[in-house]
């Protein structure tokens, strides 16, 4: 065919210092080694287009702003992507940049193309509160759009790539700030989905722009380290090639040299000086088969002793991305240890490529693992948007799952279940299913009962208990480490608390109204729905939940729906005896921390933003503060039958001996009580004061319980505290 630049449209003038630039003609002369003519003429079109709407736009490094669109699709080209995502790279910035719109794409290059860059461009037309509001809202919109098309996140990760390369024309703060964002969400990403060309490259650069005078010693020791052990690994490359051809098992050896940020990484997490870094350098061994990886496994451990612990098998258990491999460490010549992958020739080309594989080494419509795996995590970040509350929360919970450092663990039934490292009970009951991480009570791991924080290790059987009427505990947000379990718990707190606020909300205000002879029901629904649309809330349990949070104040909405039956009414006239306090409000009623009030205190409620009532001791010191603001106090009194249990605060004065903790501790339990913390401060060498956090269940319990513990003979005194 002939060549798609013409003389009517030529490459765009370069200047003197950038006629290395990778222009049109070198791209259209890549794609025409794999795409069909009138497909290359299409990325030609899209160059025309782009290039007419970035006319008088240049880089910061002032070359025309077209060469960062014919770079970002070369990057894909070189992946052999299809046409589609190369007029959308040609064409990325148009609708962020220019006043372009998605619709005039649509009627151009197709539906496909227009959604594809509408993918990969920010919201410039919303205003945010913050930067990191801005961030988090414009990543949740890529990744909802990586859902729906995997190509999204090919063209930004290429996009990235080439702006990491070209960062050098930015100042020092926004090269940091890119930097540290390529860090934390681009190079997972890439990692994740098995790309590992690129997630190096990206790694590396960063690592460059964010420390550099870090990045320029460290390229140095490698140097010299280099050269110092080149004679050690052509000894050994020789020595494993040899093995291999006497063993009749043909295969590719390859010395590997790990990437400045992966040494960084390991230096830092292991506290390890460079010298102390062995496998800086390694070998790939690529053979035929899986069987001939097995077979080569052997042969190696023949020919160097290996290191105790430190062979993992990807192959039979694949990482989360989809990478294969055998990996081994060996006590080569020196005693140096020299880390060793064996894989096949596709395991190889998935490990460097990841899902860019399904394009550059196509057979037939055959999808490869890095393809499933990829598909399994964008189904889990779905249900991360769906139970996020805000951009941010999503942003947080998707950094989290980008980081599996995993776990291998078996349900009852043999089943392998992949974790990130740390992970506990709770996040495998969650990622098995929501419902049953909903409803886990306890959890069995090989076979014996443990508590529900545990870490798992590698290897283990897991076993979780539920319950029909097992709800989340708040406590497991202190533990768990996926974003599935994190998102999902919050998600039913949000919900439980929302239910709770509307069902104190009715309480409240039904208790202000019943000073003026009403009810709820009694409000007129005119003057109800005036109300609501001047507050603008949806409707009454809305109006309900505000009330509840204490975001608006019951007395003070009475007055206002009870305005027309007595046009006298005052916030003071509002009243209706004090709110009883069963202790079974849930999160909307909590326990002031500086008094802990118990059931038969004199108490007092405050109505604090977002937390609802705050129950404090009539003698509470801060009380004298909170009296300034009438408005915001509650009458309130422990109501008739209460089951719950309230957590106190006492402090017992001992004799300093062997085992006095623990005799205190047996003496409150057996009262019936339970210790949720305790703090030891020495005195005098001769005694010790310890302060318990208990659990009782009213005054007359706490009394038992203190009585019990004066009597014992190690106890000197025990006192009440108040904060």
């Amino acid at each position: 065919m002939a060549k798609a630049p013409t003389a009517a449209h030529p490459d765009p003038p370069a200047p003197a210092a950038a006629q290395s630039r990778f222009l049109i003609s070198d791209l259209c002369a890549l794609l025409e080694t794999y795409l069909e003519p009138d497909q290359v003429r299409d990325v030609y079109r899209a160059y025309l287009f782009g290039a007419e709407a970035h006319e008088g736009q240049r880089r910061l490094s002032g070359e025309p702003y077209i060469y960062h669109p014919l770079a970002v699709a070369r990057i894909l080209a070189e992946m052999h992507i299809d046409h589609q995502s190369l007029i959308a790279a040609v064409l990325h910035d148009v609708i962020e940049d220019t006043p372009t719109v998605k619709a005039q794409l649509a009627q151009e290059f197709g539906e496909e193309v227009a959604e594809l860059v509408d993918g990969v461009s920010k919201l410039t037309q919303i205003e945010f509160q913050s930067q990191a509001e801005a961030q988090a809202e414009n990543f949740r919109k890529m990744l909802l759009a990586m859902v729906r098309d995997i190509r999204v996140i090919l063209i930004k990760l290429a996009d990235r790539l080439h702006n990491m390369r070209t960062l050098r024309a930015l100042r020092p703060e926004r090269r940091r700030a890119i930097a540290r964002e390529t860090l934390e969400i681009y190079a997972p990403i890439a990692n994740r989905l098995g790309m590992n060309h690129m997630r190096v490259e990206l790694e590396d650069l960063a690592f460059e722009s964010l420390h550099p005078m870090r990045a320029r010693v460290l390229a140095e020791a490698v140097r010299q380290a280099r050269g110092n052990r080149k004679e050690i690994l052509r000894k050994v490359e020789t020595a494993i090639k040899r093995r291999l051809r006497q063993e009749g098992l043909p295969g590719t050896v390859i010395g590997r040299e790990k990437h400045l940020y992966g040494i960084y990484q390991k230096m830092r997490q292991k506290a390890l000086p460079f010298h102390e870094v062995f496998d800086v350098y390694a070998f790939r061994i690529i053979v035929d088969s899986v069987d001939s990886c097995y077979r080569v496994l052997g042969a190696m451990h023949n020919l160097y002793k290996p290191v105790p612990g430190r062979f993992k098998d990807y192959v039979a258990i694949p990482k989360s991305n989809g990478y294969q491999s055998l990996h081994t460490v060996l006590f080569g010549p020196y005693g140096v240890p020299m880390e060793v992958q064996i894989r096949t020739e596709d395991m190889d080309r998935i490990a460097e490529s990841g899902i860019a594989a399904h394009w550059l080494y196509k057979a037939g419509d055959r999808e490869g693992l890095p393809q499933v795996r990829a598909r399994e995590w964008l189904h889990g970040v779905l249900e991360l948007q769906k139970n996020a509350g805000d951009s941010l929360e999503f942003l947080e919970n998707v950094k989290i799952d980008l980081f599996p450092d995993e776990v291998y663990v078996f349900t009852p039934k043999g089943q392998i279940m992949k974790l990130p490292r740390g992970a506990t009970a709770v996040d495998f009951a969650y990622a098995v299913h929501t419902d049953v991480g909903k409803r886990c009570v306890a959890v069995k791991i090989d076979r014996r009962l443990a508590p529900l924080r545990t870490p798992l290790a590698n290897g283990q059987t897991v076993e979780i208990i539920t319950a029909p009427g097992a709800r989340p505990n708040p406590a497991w947000l202190s533990f768990v480490t996926t974003g599935k379990a994190r998102s999902n718990i919050r998600s039913y707190l949000k919900n439980l608390q929302h239910r709770e606020a509307v069902q104190l909300g009715r309480r409240l205000l039904e208790w202000a109204l019943a000073g003026l002879q009403l009810s709820v029901d009694d409000v007129p629904p005119e003057r109800l729905e005036a109300l609501l649309s001047e507050l603008g809330l949806a409707d009454l349990d809305a109006l309900l939940a505000e009330i509840g949070l204490g975001n608006r104040i019951a007395s003070l909405i009475a007055r206002r729906l009870g305005a027309a039956e007595d046009p006298g009414a005052t916030a003071d006239t509002a009243r209706a005896g004090p709110l009883a306090i069963r202790g079974s409000e849930g999160m909307v009623v909590t326990y002031a921390r500086c008094c802990h009030p118990i059931p038969g205190d004199p108490i007092l409620g405050f109505l604090s933003a977002g937390r609802g009532i705050v129950i404090h001791t009539d003698n509470c010191k801060n009380v004298a503060e909170f009296r300034k603001r009438p408005e915001k106090w509650v009458d309130v009194e422990w109501g008739g039958s209460i089951e719950a249990e309230f957590p106190v605060e006492v402090r017992v004065d001992v004799v300093n001996q062997r085992g006095v903790l623990a005799s205190v501790a047996a003496t409150v339990a057996g009262m019936g009580s339970n210790i949720e913390n305790v703090r030891m401060e020495e005195r005098d060498g001769m005694t010790s004061a310890m302060t318990l956090l208990i659990d009782v269940r009213d005054r007359r319990h706490l009394a038992r319980i203190m009585r019990r513990i004066r009597a014992m003979e190690s106890v000197m005194r025990i006192t009440r505290t108040r904060g």
